[in-house]
């Protein structure tokens, strides 16, 4: 019995070439399909879009594995997958314009303290969904922003609006005056 056992965790159902070209093809499927699906799915993900990732996961574990269920081949698979990522990140951190054409290209979101509806709409993010990514970097309202663009990997980022010139002065002018009260008070202390 043990020894059917060791036999069926470790003996490969399927020959070893296979076992590592299966994972390659459902891990250029999915990088491509990833890319054709927007920044979106990578970084600013909703409950759907997790669900989706999720069952993707478990809809192409199948494919990975084929009819083998060992161990050996588990292993196989996985370690394929890891020097296949690790190969095409090496890969592509010396060839920018290949990085660009599989990761995608920033793209701005609010510029000028203006909301890019048409951006908004190409990325699938709603302005709720912008107002909630600004509220985790500390931004009350989006009218706080100049400038927000979506990064490749789906991380947005964020440029407040200076302060009007007239807020600067008020601020320059408050300092002014609280200098002189610490004065006047310095003053009457060593009377």
């Amino acid at each position: 019995m043990e020894t059917k056992v060791l036999h069926d965790m470790f003996w490969l159902g399927v020959p070893v070439i296979e076992k590592m070209l299966r994972p390659v093809v459902v891990y250029l499927f999915l990088i491509l399909s990833l890319r054709l699906a927007g920044k979106r799915e990578l970084a600013q993900l909703n409950p759907f879009d997790l669900v989706v990732l999720l069952t993707i996961s478990n809809t192409v574990q199948n494919a990975i594995i084929g009819e083998d269920n060992s161990v050996t081949g588990g292993l196989i698979g996985a370690a394929t997958l890891l020097v296949v990522n690790h190969a095409v990140v090496r890969y592509l951190y010396g060839h920018e314009r290949l990085e660009q054409l599989v990761e995608g290209a920033p793209d701005t979101l609010i510029d000028g303290g203006e909301i890019k509806m048409d951006r908004l709409k190409k990325e699938l993010i709603t302005e709720g969904e912008l107002l909630s990514a600004a509220h985790k970097q500390g931004f009350a309202t989006l009218a706080e922003i100049d400038n927000a663009v979506i990064e490749p990997g789906g991380t947005i980022v964020f440029r407040a609006k200076k302060p009007p010139s007239d807020e600067l002065r008020h601020d320059r002018v408050m300092e002014k005056l609280e200098q002189l009260a610490a004065e006047l008070a310095a003053l009457r202390a060593a009377r």
